[in-house]
């Protein structure tokens, strides 16, 4: 018999990158950014920073293996710095995080993403990741390459020096050299990523170079850094047995009454006396945890799954708002129309989730033929592969968007030229894989996608029907100008009719043609006056979209009265 061997949690993942969103040269590149880009933003936002990121990601040379380049990843910021010793944690150790656990709406959690793109680095060129650090206390910053020693999960500093950071009083600077590929646009383009991530956060201002092209800023629109909320603990009911005596050994030795009301959201010293009454042994309630069976733990479990227990609260989540994403849309091009919607917070599965919609349409932006584009976010981190098999792709298909005014195929994404950008936000979200690629998808989590994309759907569907009532008003006066004027030429020459009768004819067709344009133009006004009104009733438009789509009616009806006097000259 083979002896039995213990490998480490590096050596795990070094043999299974692909787990962590590395099977691809062009995941590779886009996963590596997207970890140092977590992990800036979520430092800047911890201190209350407003995010300045510098992103540049060029190809040096070619890559060591196979059909790939040796692309150079540089991330940038202003965040708090990270002390000198913790840098060997933070990029070269499996599991360790800050975060994890904490039950908060984070990028990053568990402590894997930086160091996987360390260790790809170091398995493709050869050395992991070149770190420059700097915090307040800090005269110099800290220079450093970070290994990872993969054989014992435990990060290596090499070639540490202190060294002047010019015009920096605080930040982290990571450089990595990895074999890869560049793909700009589409699914898993790095342009792609970088605006779904400035439409999610425009409290960001983000510098970058991709591939050959010039430097590009993208400015913050709001100078309000988010409230991050509390953490909260995760609700019981979302357990199972063996994740539930899991937990359980995390609290050592305290009393099951305590470990139930420290370890758990919603469960009370009245909580308690139901579980009683659902079958939980009284004698087990003042007992050591540590100190019961396998047995005793399943009565306990089975007894705490039979109660019905309050919902978990929703403080614990985190908004964009329809302010800040309206603004933030404009930053990716010029908009005709759009429509945002942010959901109350609710529970799914015994879980705080808050679901923000925004449709928009871009000028000069995507083909009417093909498929919307479509941006996914989990707590505020665009999601760029497996669009397939996620919960928001399944919602957006499972609404009639035909009803709404657009063409749409059985099943299938609609079609136009918009963008669909949808964000789940939840301290507890379940994905479907650990590279968090896409969303699990439940059916409550669904239908309140569902939800929010209708509410979405039904503002798009008003600016449709406004926009096909003018365009058939536009139809109406072209088709008298064109064919009026010959008909009555036509009368004219059959009836032997006078010039009389011919001026009285053309001042009758003027007639019409200005009553019918007033007609026309009076049903606009009238419908813009109701829209207004349906607006105020539902008190959720902010003030940005109430300026913006005013202008526009405006603008439909100053157009539209310019035609009426032209008809009448």
């Amino acid at each position: 018999m083979s002896k039995i061997t213990k490998s480490s949690t590096a050596e795990y993942f070094a043999k299974n990158l692909q787990q962590v969103g590395f099977s691809s040269p062009i995941k590779a590149v886009l996963t590596t950014l997207k970890e140092a880009v977590d992990n800036s933003l979520d430092a800047c936002e911890s201190s209350e920073i407003l995010p300045e990121l510098e992103i540049e990601i060029v190809k040096v040379g070619a890559g060591s293996t196979k059909n790939t380049d040796l692309i150079k990843i540089v991330v940038e910021d202003n965040g708090p710095g990270i002390e000198v010793e913790d840098l060997a944690k933070v990029f070269g150790e499996y599991l360790a995080s800050s975060k994890f656990g904490r039950g908060q709406c984070s990028r990053g959690q568990q402590g894997i993403g930086i160091s996987a793109a360390t260790t790809w680095a170091q398995m493709t060129n050869a050395k992991g990741v070149q770190v420059l650090s700097k915090t307040k206390s800090m005269r110099k910053a800290i220079s450093a390459q970070v290994d990872v020693d993969i054989k014992t999960n435990i990060g290596v500093l090499k070639n540490k020096d202190m060294v002047d950071w010019k015009n920096k009083n605080h930040g982290v600077r990571v450089e990595f050299f990895i074999d890869g590929r560049i793909q700009l646009n589409g699914d898993g383009g790095l342009l792609t990523y970088i605006e779904g991530t400035a439409l999610l956060n425009p409290h960001v201002t983000m510098k970058y170079k991709l591939a050959d092209a010039d430097w590009v800023t993208t400015e913050r629109v709001s100078t309000q850094t988010p409230e991050i909320p509390e953490a909260t603990l995760p609700h019981p009911h979302t357990f199972k047995l063996g994740e539930f005596i899991t937990h359980a050994t995390l609290y050592g030795k305290i009393p099951l009454s305590k470990f139930l009301k420290t370890g758990f959201s919603r469960i009370s010293d009245q909580s308690i006396k139901d579980f009683i009454k659902a079958g939980m042994p009284k004698n087990l309630v003042e007992k050591p945890i540590t100190s019961l069976s396998e047995e005793e733990f399943k009565k306990v479990f089975q007894a705490i799954q039979a109660t019905e227990l309050m919902a978990p609260s929703t403080k614990s989540v985190l908004t964009v708002g329809e302010e800040a994403l309206s603004k933030s849309i404009n930053r990716l091009g010029k908009v005709d129309f759009f429509s945002v919607m942010t959901r109350k917070p609710t529970i799914c599965d015994f879980k705080p989730v808050v679901v923000e919609v925004a449709l928009a349409r871009f000028i000069d932006r995507g083909d009417n033929e093909q498929p919307v584009q479509l941006l996914r976010f989990a707590n505020r981190v665009p999601l760029q592969f497996d669009k397939s098999g996620c919960a928001i792709t399944w919602a957006i298909e499972s609404v009639n968007w035909k009803s709404y005014g657009l063409a749409q195929p059985k099943d299938s994404l609609p079609l136009g030229s918009y963008v669909f950008a949808v964000s789940v936000v939840s301290p507890f979200i379940k994905f479907k894989n650990a590279s968090k690629e896409t969303i699990d998808a439940s059916e409550e989590l669904v239908e309140e996608i569902r939800r929010a994309l209708m509410q979405a759907g039904q503002k798009l569907s008003r600016h449709i029907k406004h926009e096909m009532k003018e365009a058939d008003l536009e139809r109406k006066l072209a088709h008298i100008e064109q064919f009026g004027p010959i008909l009555v030429e036509k009368l004219v020459l059959i009836a032997g009719a006078s010039d009389a009768r011919r001026k009285k004819a053309e001042d009758g067709l003027k007639k019409i043609l200005g009553r019918d344009s007033k007609e026309a133009v009076s049903d606009l006004e009238e419908a813009q006056t109701k829209l207004a009104a349906q607006k105020k009733k539902e008190a959720k438009l902010t003030g940005e979209e109430e300026v913006i789509e005013t202008s526009e009616s405006e603008d439909q009806f100053e157009k539209s009265k310019k035609t009426e006097k032209k008809q009448k000259k």
